[in-house]
């Protein structure tokens, strides 16, 4: 039996209301919702004034382990994310070597059961190379399939790009499948353009006209097509316009969505306006768009068009992200303080307390089918996060915890802070310290195929 906690007159977020009440969780599970509850031999917490969260989701990261940890590792990165609320996380595939075998898959599981603080789960790559392979594999098993982040390694790894790739991926495939919606030949089209006028010195202000609204949309338009033609499990990485947000539908629950989307948190705090003070480090793929697109975004995502909140959280070194315009790395960290942005957009009365705790926590737990987590639900894992909504602090190099050691965010003031994470009823963070002698778990499947 492991020591029981109890977080008293705390205001619970969750399904759509908020109720001020106590919680007690144990053996790594929430055992009960509600007052009257005997403390003998347990740890209590005061959460007069506070709110609890369930624990955040974050469902598209690049924890760079193994292969690329100069910029960052599954410890690190989930110290991080920790410190943020987020209790668990899927990773891309994008690491070295490329994860397109179920043994490079399993090596990740393994790494992360020694060294990751949340909970963790990790996407399997396809691309032509490995197409066949994935097609004979049991997909019904797997969180997913995606071809994110692959294109850094070689041309022509976007499914957007490949049409017959994605008939016969999206006829075979059982499991989710996650693309990087962009048109490579449109995007290489504008590239020649103002290389021609800039050669390789092209200012960054250019980057949301050649990673540009037309390769968003018409990539994005192609796979719904086939994915419907095909009845297949389609989920759109990182949506970055207004103009593909109307491709999706919100007139059916999440449950019975075929097609889903997802916005990452920089995509709604910056604009193309932020370019001249930030430079290359808001370069991203997809772009940073304009501020018609940001509100875009952030209104497909109160109407349910967009189903969840992800970070797209891709650490690079400072070093990486200075250089010129074709050779800056795209990508930053951010894991460590969406809820944070999230919650700003709360204080300023942009989104509701259980909007944020259904898109960031609630969604993706049912989007991918994970077991008994995204929820305050007794019985379920006791994945949590304490948040105090009256304290204000800056973002500094002295507090950032990914590896890399900058943000983009260095300066900004948040007026709200992450004071608690419980991982599996484990307190892994409690006003900056952490408890790592206990790690997170593999996620898993809420229909029992889950990859063994």
């Amino acid at each position: 039996m492991t020591e029981k906690t109890l977080i008293k007159n705390i205001s619970i977020v969750n399904e759509g209301q908020i109720i001020v009440t106590d919680i007690l969780i144990g053996n790594g599970v929430i055992l009960k919702i509600g007052r009257n509850h005997d403390a003998l031999d347990t740890k209590v917490i005061d959460g007069t004034d506070k709110y609890l969260l369930p624990g955040i989701i974050d469902a598209q990261v690049h924890f760079r382990e193994p292969g690329l940890t100069h910029k960052g590792n599954i410890y690190s990165e989930s110290r991080a994310a920790v410190a943020g609320g987020v209790t668990s996380f899927i990773d891309m595939p994008n690491t070295f070597p490329n994860v397109l075998t179920m043994d490079i898959l399993n090596e990740k599981y393994q790494i992360a059961s020694e060294k990751s603080l949340a909970n963790y789960g990790f996407l399997l790559g396809v691309n032509d190379d490995n197409l066949d392979y994935i097609i004979n594999l049991d997909t019904s098993k797997l969180l997913g399939v995606t071809d994110d982040g692959l294109y850094f390694t070689k041309k022509g790894n976007l499914l957007a790009d490949n049409p017959e790739t994605m008939e016969k991926l999206f006829a075979n495939c059982k499991s989710i499948i996650a693309i990087h919606s962009e048109k490579e030949q449109i995007v290489e089209e504008n590239e020649n353009v103002y290389r021609e006028k800039y050669s390789d010195d092209v200012p960054i202000a250019f980057h949301p006209q050649i990673r540009s609204e037309k390769a968003c949309y018409e990539a994005s338009k192609r796979a719904i097509d086939i994915a419907n033609k095909h009845k297949a499990r389609l989920h759109i990485l990182h949506l970055t316009t207004e103009a593909e947000t109307h491709l999706f539908r919100n007139d059916i629950p999440l449950k019975e969505k075929n097609i889903t989307t997802e916005v990452s948190v920089h995509h709604l705090w910056f604009s193309d306006q932020d370019y001249e003070r930030l430079g290359t480090l808001i370069k991203w793929n997809p772009a940073i768009k304009t501020e018609k697109d940001k509100k875009g975004l952030l209104k497909a995502l109160l109407d349910d068009r967009i189903d969840i909140v992800t970070t797209d959280h891709a650490p690079h070194t400072l070093e990486e992200k200075q250089k010129p315009y074709f050779q800056s790395m795209s990508g930053a960290p951010i894991v460590q303080h969406s809820l944070n942005i999230m919650l700003e957009f709360y204080k300023q009365g942009l989104i509701s307390l259980e909007k944020i705790a259904e898109k960031m926590c609630h969604n993706p737990a049912t989007l991918y089918s994970i077991e008994n987590r995204g929820f305050i639900r007794e019985g379920y894992f006791a994945d949590l996060s304490i948040v105090d909504l009256d304290s204000v602090w800056t973002v500094s190099k002295e507090n950032i915890l990914s590896k890399c050691g900058w943000s983009p965010l260095e300066g900004t003031t948040f007026q709200t802070k992450v004071t608690h994470s419980f991982v599996n009823g484990n307190l892994v963070y409690n006003n900056g310290q952490f408890n790592e002698s206990i790690k997170g778990k593999a996620l898993t499947l809420t229909n029992n195929t889950q990859r063994k």
